[in-house]
Formats: structure tokens, sequence, C-alpha cells
């Protein structure tokens, strides 16, 4: 069966995924971690686009990308991303072959039937990731995620994160924001407890 069609078009904000070659946790050392913000933060300076969240996990990561008019589509930078670190981590560890194991997946914002809900509780599901995984006790204490650039308002990211638009339309002020955004925060903690 062929796989479906990518819808590309430029002002999308994509969810994007990948895995690990045979789902290894090839992610989970510190050295592997910082080569993929190093390459994250390299694909910044080559194109122009908004990193809006990321979450590096043991074996797979998570990106939140949004595209802009007349740049680089959401191909041409997640085959820059995968490319670029496979080079490096493989030339660095002295290993051949593929580092991922498939094409990434995606998911658009937009075209979620609540695109704001959608958003805003994927950035906490995203967070979550390493607490579920065991990996952290608290998603502010995880060091290769995003959530912190929405909940502190000078906080300095490894790499740049643009906040999102339905993120900032939560309040005039950056506490304004944050105190309506750990609404998502206690839903997802809710589902959570739901699970175990």
């Amino acid at each position: 069966m062929p796989r479906p069609k990518r819808i590309i078009a430029p002002g999308f904000t994509y969810h994007v995924f990948c895995r690990c070659i045979e789902k290894r946790a090839l992610l989970q050392t510190t050295f592997a971690s910082n080569l993929l913000v190093k390459v994250l933060t390299q694909t910044q300076e080559k194109y122009n686009y908004d990193l809006i969240a990321y979450q590096i996990m043991d074996n797979h990561f998570h990106f939140v990308i949004q595209t802009r008019e007349n740049e680089a589509s959401i191909s041409t930078i997640m085959q820059y991303i995968k490319a670029r670190f496979a080079e490096k981590y493989n030339r660095a560890k002295g290993r051949s072959g593929p580092f991922w194991n498939e094409r990434f997946g995606d998911t658009i914002v937009e075209k979620s039937d609540r695109p704001v809900i959608y958003l805003l509780y994927l950035l906490w599901y995203l967070a979550f990731n390493p607490v579920r995984k065991s990996l952290a006790s608290n998603p502010r204490l995880y060091p290769y995620g995003s959530i912190k650039s929405y909940l502190e308002e000078n906080y300095e990211s490894p790499v740049r994160i643009s906040l999102h638009e339905y993120f900032l339309d939560l309040g005039k002020t950056f506490a304004e924001r944050v105190k309506a955004f750990l609404y998502y925060e206690e839903a997802y903690r809710k589902r959570l407890a739901l699970l175990f």
C-alpha cells in the first residue's frame, strides 16, 4: 500500500517525529542529544522557519515547526536535519549505514478540529514524554525539551524557540499567558493519572 502523500504548504505548523533505526536508544547519550541540538541550530541558520518546540528522547524526537511563505518546505527542513545529524554522528562514532528508522511522520496542527487546543495540549504531551518514559520526574527538569521557553519569560534556550501565536493569544502579558497555559498542563496531568 503506497504511503499517503505529505501535505506541504507554507505557514502550516507541523508536529514532526522520527525514530532511530530499529527503535534503538541512540539518542540517549549526552553527545547525541547535544549534537541534535547543534544541528537544529545550524538548520535555523540555513533556513527560515519557526521552531515552536522540540523534545529529544532516547530513541526518537519530536519537533513542532512552522514553515514560512516563500521559504523552505517541511520536507527540505527535515531532510537537512536528518541527513546532517546522521552524517555527523556516523563520522564521530565511526559507524556507517542509516541512523533513522523511517521517513518522518507529521501531523498539521491547523488541520485538526480544534487547532488551538491541539497545539497547547501537544506542547504538554511532548514535555511529559520523558516523565512517561521515566527519564525525568518533572518535565521542567528534562534538559532536551523546550517547555521552559513557554514558562519562563527570560529563559535562554540552547536553540531558538519561536513562541506560537496560539500561546501568545492566551494573554496580554507573559504571566497571563503562562497562567492560562498551565490549565493545559493540569488537563494533561489528569489524563496521565487515569493511565496509571
